[in-house]
């Protein structure tokens, strides 16, 4: 293959991601029907995104942009040069620059794994030494990059993106699975509908043999320990901030399994950790021998709100009054013998993945130095 140096522009359209009313945060811009993807959704999407924290009101829409499927989205802020590709029509802010590609010039597919073999690296770089890491479409245009032709990029982009497209399919039976156990814990212990509930008393409001208690009743919430980015070695455990798996360690400070609980950034997120695993101090953590998967969904179902409006966060004491229902040893147990087999798959599928991402980033750069397909 013949690889020529170009610029992002010279491959398509490149333009910022907009958001101009201020202040941003105003409600009435947000809640509606229309997908507004931020830099984290790019952080955590596969190849595409299809998933997203927010939605803009027709009014967010009026003071922003809705970009097409297919569009490359790279973050130049917060995070820098993560990359994926919309996989629905959707907007997004000036923290993220939209690459639409020329269908004769390139790929938008090869364009976001050239970013993960190379571009992202050096943009990183050239983006450092600021009082806040960013990278200006300035920047980011001045970068040269070898590429091959258009025909030979979605060569090479088919590839490797059949591993992503295997990955992605095991992502939403993944989903699929984790909703069903969701869905049976609202049945059981918030419509109350357990098996036997047409033969069961209730007293005081709730069925005969359970119990009302707080959450502090019940379970200590640790914090979690800095780990700075800079002194972390890659290793088999992952290390876990409030947005989910931020990394990995050498070392865990948490032994599997146990439950992860956010405290700054993303508020009440909760994740179930079946391995050992590093938690930041953004997290709290229950440790393994008080952590269980009821007490999982229990927690994914609690309303946390930040109680510090300084210094956005969840604050230990608060969480410690959510009330959690205290079912029936039996009905526990009946739950448990339903959801661990789920959690089972769950693990089954992610440990397909994690492969899967270590066979595809083992063929990235030979073929992005055409070594492959010359």
């Amino acid at each position: 293959m013949s690889w020529l140096p170009k610029r992002l522009d010279q491959l398509g359209t490149v333009s910022r991601g907009r958001s101009r009313h201020r202040p941003r945060d105003a409600a009435h811009l947000y809640g509606g029907p229309h997908p507004f993807i931020q830099t984290g959704d790019v952080k955590h999407a596969g190849l595409y995104i299809n998933d997203y924290t927010q939605s803009y009101s027709d009014a967010g829409l009026a003071q922003s942009k809705l970009w097409p499927a297919g569009t490359l989205c790279i973050t130049i802020a917060a995070n820098i040069a993560d990359t994926a590709i919309l996989g629905i029509d959707a907007c997004f802010p000036d923290s993220v620059i939209g690459f639409t590609p020329d269908p004769h010039e390139a790929d938008a597919r090869f364009v976001k794994y050239l970013f993960d073999a190379t571009i992202k690296c050096r943009a990183q770089q050239f983006s450092q030494g600021a009082t806040q890491d960013n990278l200006s479409q300035e920047k980011l245009l001045s970068l040269e990059f070898d590429v091959p032709r258009a025909d030979e990029q979605t060569r090479v982009a088919d590839v490797l993106s059949a591993y992503d497209d295997l990955i992605e399919n095991n992502r939403r039976r993944m989903a699929l699975l984790e909703e069903s156990a969701r869905l049976l814990y609202r049945e059981w212990f918030v419509r109350l509908r357990f098996p036997g509930h047409e033969h069961t008393r209730i007293v005081d409001g709730v069925p005969e043999g359970w119990e009302r208690k707080t959450l502090g009743e019940c379970v200590t919430l640790n914090y979690g320990k800095a780990l700075k980015s800079e002194i972390r070695v890659d290793g088999e455990y992952p290390v876990y901030g409030s947005s989910g798996i931020v990394g990995s360690h050498e070392r865990p400070l948490v032994k599997g399994p146990a439950i992860i609980l956010g405290r700054k950034g993303n508020v009440g997120s909760v994740y179930w950790s079946s391995k050992s695993f590093y938690p930041i101090d953004t997290v709290y953590f229950v440790d393994s021998e008080s952590s269980s998967l009821y007490l999982y969904y229990a927690l994914k179902h609690m309303h946390f709100i930040s109680t510090d409006v300084a210094v956005p966060g969840l604050n230990r004491d608060f969480a410690y009054s959510r009330p959690l229902l205290r079912p029936a040893d039996t009905m526990l147990r009946a739950f448990l013998e339903s959801v661990t087999p789920i959690h089972g798959q769950l693990d089954k599928l992610d440990e397909m993945n994690q492969k899967l991402r270590v066979a595809r980033d083992l063929l990235l750069p030979r073929l992005m130095n055409g070594e492959l397909l010359a």
